[in-house]
Order: C-alpha cells, then sequence, then structure tokens
C-alpha cells in the first residue's frame, strides 16, 4: 500500500475533473451543513481531520455517482474513492461553490466565516445531531433557534458572534464581518470583502487582522491529507473487505451501510434496485432508507434482520429474498395507507414496522381472513402507539416479532410481548401528561382525530399528509399560543403536550398567528360552529380557554384526547 500526502485542492481538482470515481459499496452523500461547518473549522485551526484512501484499478468495478456533477474524463474508474466521500465532495462544494445532490434534489451548502472571530480555541461545545423529528410540520410560533424576544435574539447573536464558521443566515450575511466561504475561494482580491466590513483604508487596524485571516482561510487547499492508495493486483472482494473493516473500526458507518457494501461486492448493481424501488415507494409517499431495504433482503433471506449474516448468506438466497421483500414491502406500504390511515413513514414510530408487516405478508400469501386482519391492526395500533421498536434492544424485539411471523403463523400471539413489554394496553389520559410531538402517542393522536372526521378550522378541509400546495400543509399548531404561556411562566413540556396540539393548515395558522384563544376560537365557533372544536376533542367551554385556566384546559382536553385514541383503536380493530 502506497501512502501519498496530497493538498486539498489538488483532491478537490481531482474530483472535478472526472479522474476520482465513486464505487458501489459507498453510501450516498448525508452529511449535514453543520459538519460541514465543523470541519472547516478543524482545518482552518490545522486540526487533525483524518486520511484519504484510495484503490487504483484497472478492473470494472460497479460505480456509482458523486452528489457533484464531475467533468467526462478518460481515465474515470481508475481510482476509486474508498474512504473520505463525505469531507471531499463537502469541500469540493464549498470550495467551488458547486451543488450537492442529496436524494435527487440540489442545494448549496452555505457556510460563513467570521472575520471578527476570537482568537484561540473554540469557546462553544460540539453540537450533536439528533434523527429526531415530528411528523408534521410544527406552527409558525416553534422556532429552536430564535426566540420572540429580543433578549433571546441578542444571545443568540453573541452566541454566533464567538464562532469562528456558521450555517449561512439571511440575517448574517447582511452584517458586515460576515462573509461566504464559497465567496472567500472565489475570488483572490479581498478589496470587495474588506470595503463590506466597512475598511476604507490602509490605515484601518482591522485591514491587516482581517487580510491575515482571510490568507489563513484560503489555505486550507493547501492542507496536506494522507492518502493510502491500495494495490492494483487487490480484488474487489478483498477491497471490499477493508472498506468493511476500516469503516467497522472507525464507526464511521451504520452497520446497515458495511451489510450493504458487502452485499453489492457479490451483487452488481444491486444499489440501482434499491434505488428504482426506493423511487417506486415514494409515489406512494413513503420513504424507505437504504439501511431498511438491505434489513429487508436479511429478513427474507435469514427469518431474522442481523446484518452480521449478511457475510455468511449466499448471494442467491439474498436475490431470492429481494424478490420476497419487494412483494412484503409494498403489501406493508398498501395496509399502512388503506387499513390505518398512516400515510406516509413519518407516523410510525419506528420504520421497523414495515418488516413485521412485510413478512405476514408473505406467510399468509396475502390471503388474510377478516380476523386476522383485526389482530393485526390491533397489534400495529397499540405497538406502534407505545414506542414497541422504540425503546431496548430494537432489533433483539423484532427478531421476537418475526419468530412469531415465520415459525407460528399466528398473528394473535403478536399482541404477547407487547403486553409484557408495556402491560396495560388502553390509553389514560395521565399518559398524556407532558408527553409532546415525538412521542409515540402523539402520530395516534392524529390518525384518531382524522378518523373522526376532524378538519381545518377554518378552510374545511380534512387532514391529511399528502395536500398539494404549502398552504394547506397540515401543521401542528398551539391551542393556547406558546408565546403567552412563556410570559405566564409555563414549562416547555408542558407548553408543547399533546394536549396543547390542534391540526391545522398551515394558512390557517397564518390567519391565527399568536391570537389569545379566548378570541380566535369563538371566532371559529362563530363561523363553523362548536363541532368544529369537539371534532378535535377541543374543550368548547369559553373559560376554559384563558391563558390562566390552562391547567384546567389539558385536564379536559387529555379526557378526551385518551377516549378519542382508545375509540379508535376499538373501532379499526373491531374489539
Amino acid at each position: 500500500m502506497q501512502q501519498q500526502n496530497i493538498p486539498i485542492g489538488t483532491l478537490v481538482d481531482t474530483y472535478k475533473r472526472g479522474e476520482l470515481r465513486l464505487p458501489e459499496i459507498q453510501r450516498h452523500y448525508v452529511w449535514q451543513a453543520t459538519r460541514v461547518r465543523d470541519l472547516l473549522d478543524s482545518l482552518y485551526r490545522g486540526y487533525p481531520s483524518g486520511s484519504i484512501l484510495m484503490w487504483e484499478t484497472d478492473e470494472p468495478v460497479p460505480t456509482r455517482d458523486f452528489a457533484i456533477a464531475q467533468e467526462t474524463n478518460a481515465f474515470a474508474g481508475r481510482k476509486l474513492l474508498l474512504d473520505g466521500q463525505q469531507r471531499l465532495t463537502s469541500l469540493t462544494a464549498v470550495l467551488g461553490g458547486e451543488m450537492v445532490s442529496v436524494r435527487g434534489r440540489k442545494r448549496p451548502i452555505d457556510i460563513l466565516f467570521n472575520l471578527e472571530h476570537p482568537d484561540g480555541p473554540p469557546t462553544d461545545d460540539t453540537e450533536v445531531e439528533t434523527d429526531e423529528s415530528s411528523p408534521l410540520t410544527p406552527d409558525d410560533e416553534v422556532n429552536d433557534e430564535v426566540e420572540e424576544t429580543d433578549e433571546a435574539e441578542q444571545g443568540l447573536q453573541e452566541k454566533l458572534n464567538r464562532r469562528t464558521f456558521v450555517v449561512a443566515s439571511k440575517n448574517l450575511l447582511s452584517q458586515p464581518n460576515w462573509v461566504s466561504v464559497s465567496h472567500v475561494f472565489g475570488t483572490a482580491n479581498d478589496t470587495d470583502i474588506l470595503k463590506k466590513a466597512g475598511i476604507k483604508d490602509l490605515d484601518d487596524p482591522r485591514y491587516q487582522k482581517y487580510s491575515d485571516r482571510l490568507k489563513k482561510l484560503r489555505a486550507i487547499k493547501d492542507y496536506q491529507y494522507v492518502v493510502h492508495v491500495l494495490e492494483r493486483a487487490m480484488s474487489y472482494e478483498e477491497v471490499t473487505e477493508i472498506f468493511v473493516r476500516v469503516n467497522s473500526l472507525g464507526a464511521k458507518l451504520r452497520s446497515s451501510d458495511l451489510a450493504l457494501a458487502q452485499m453489492t461486492s457479490r451483487w452488481p448493481n444491486l444499489l440501482k434496485e434499491l434505488e428504482a424501488f426506493q423511487e417506486e415507494c415514494e409515489q406512494s409517499w413513503f420513504t424507505i432508507e437504504l439501511g431498511h431495504l438491505v434489513r429487508a433482503i436479511v429478513v427474507f433471506a435469514t427469518q431474522q434482520c442481523l446484518f452480521r449474516s449478511v457475510a455468511s448468506t449466499p448471494v442467491d438466497k439474498l436475490k431470492a429474498g429481494w424478490e420476497q421483500a419487494k412483494e412484503g414491502l409494498r403489501y406493508a406500504i398498501n395496509f399502512l395507507r388503506t387499513n390505518v390511515g398512516i400515510e406516509d413513514e413519518s407516523l410510525l414510530s419506528s420504520p421497523m414496522f414495515i418488516h413485521t408487516l412485510a413478512a405476514v405478508s408473505r406467510v399468509k400469501d396475502n390471503k388474510l381472513t377478516a380476523d386476522e386482519q383485526n389482530k393485526l391492526l390491533h397489534w400495529l395500533l397499540v405497538a406502534n402507539a407505545r414506542g414497541r421498536y422504540s425503546r431496548g434492544s430494537t432489533e433483539t424485539l423484532l427478531n421476537e416479532d418475526l419468530a412469531i411471523v415465520f415459525r407460528d403463523q399466528d398473528i394473535g400471539k403478536l399482541m404477547e410481548p407487547v403486553k409484557r413489554q408495556f402491560g396495560r394496553l388502553h390509553v389514560e389520559p395521565g399518559d398524556l401528561a407532558g408527553r409532546g410531538v415525538n412521542s409515540p402517542l402523539f402520530s395516534l393522536a392524529y390518525l384518531a382525530l382524522k378518523a373522526s372526521g376532524a378538519k381545518d378550522w377554518y378552510s374545511g378541509l380534512g387532514l391529511s399528509l399528502t395536500h398539494q400546495g404549502k398552504l394547506h400543509f397540515i401543521q401542528w399548531h398551539h391551542i393556547i399560543p406558546k408565546s403567552l404561556l412563556k410570559a405566564q411562566g409555563y414549562e416547555t413540556g408542558e407548553i408543547n403536550e399533546i394536549s396543547n396540539m390542534a391540526f391545522i393548515t398551515g394558512q390557517t395558522n397564518r390567519r391565527i398567528s399568536n391570537k389569545e384563544a379566548t378570541d380566535y376560537l369563538a371566532n371559529i365557533v362563530d363561523k363553523q360552529g362548536a363541532q368544529a372544536l369537539t371534532s378535535q376533542c377541543v374543550p368548547t367551554d369559553p373559560e376554559l380557554w384563558a391563558t390562566a385556566r390552562y391547567r384546567d384546559f389539558l385536564q379536559q382536553r387529555r379526557v378526551a384526547l385518551a377516549e378519542r385514541m382508545n375509540s379508535f383503536i376499538r373501532e379499526k380493530a373491531k374489539l
């Protein structure tokens, strides 16, 4: 194995010229802008940022496109990038002002540089990314970065001014000391940048400081990565094994990514098949991550869900599993949409549910009796609302359910482990206390209200996640306004409780804004009737709408919501 020291600028040029290709075993570009920000900060400070792994080969290896378009090059395919894709793509995008393609959509990576950044080490803690999300769009009041008060906004500004790099915003870009990183690399002349910063002549004490900092920023192109190059004589199978080991030791890739790499080394063009199926599912508003498609293959090839079995499973068996998986997943999506009202994957507390449903489909050959349908519905609604696959050892729990399906083929037995896990199956009012939009119960509340005919309070549209046009997207809305509750001293968990949420369109949300509930709810009753509120379990007693009666409001709505949710399950499962 050869080792070279190559400047970032040279690596970026190699990338753009198309001399470097991406083997199929690699995953998509997945970095968020905050990761790119932190990489630039490390490089600017001269901190280590890993190495690059390549393979030079004449072997016809299946490849995939980078997230940034490349020039056509006769040497394409001779150098394959095995480790460093996320960093190199990010740097190519930022240094060249290039757009990156993420899930078929092109977007810029805009990072700003603070000319007035403090000297010394970073003063803020490293941020941790989260995958948590709610199934619906929050109302306009919810803003995790900037609160409604001038004091909070000033505090945020002071925090950002202590940073060297930040993800771009229009507000910051308009300020004199912030400049686009891509703009800096796109020009060798600092005149416009310094002019924007308010520097009019060489006597300004900031002139030399800012000029030195811009020079230091551009010097990132000269940062040399250690590049390891594997020997040409190595086989694709050997290289794949190295790829898996490197990423396993570094914990850089998820186990699903490593399993996919092992599959593609023996199964050319698998990735294209998986992505084609993804597109098919998205036409039905369902997004299934590649990792769960890989898991589905494992489920049907081995009757369990552990990725570590991929290496020892013959490729013919994996291919047969994929054919079974496709049919099972199609059934699962249709069952969720038409039998439950789950219109997209965001209403599932875990994507793991699709595997159990798919397994039922194949074991029963899509021939479920009425009793089996009801039992499956009962299990799904209760398990989803309780978050069966959202806590503890999720793979162990899924394997437990798959064993019941494949071994016993008795759908009714699926409820037994749910009872052991949670004890009580029905929802009580107290279960909603302090539970917010990330609770599995939130999705059940939405489904229950939708099924009972709840509508937007002004447009008359029924609840649906598939509405056309941004004005009609369904959002969750604080019935008692967030700003008013904060002013009264209520804690965040209490303010954002499920029992303070209604489901309305974005247009209606903007119309209501942060008006007193006593005003806008009275208007809704006057224009739409009391049914508009009762359909969403909102108390009709005007005295409970007052901010001062918030806890009484919550208590009454918890009772109504819990009953509606339990009724929904009973009606769906015909209990």
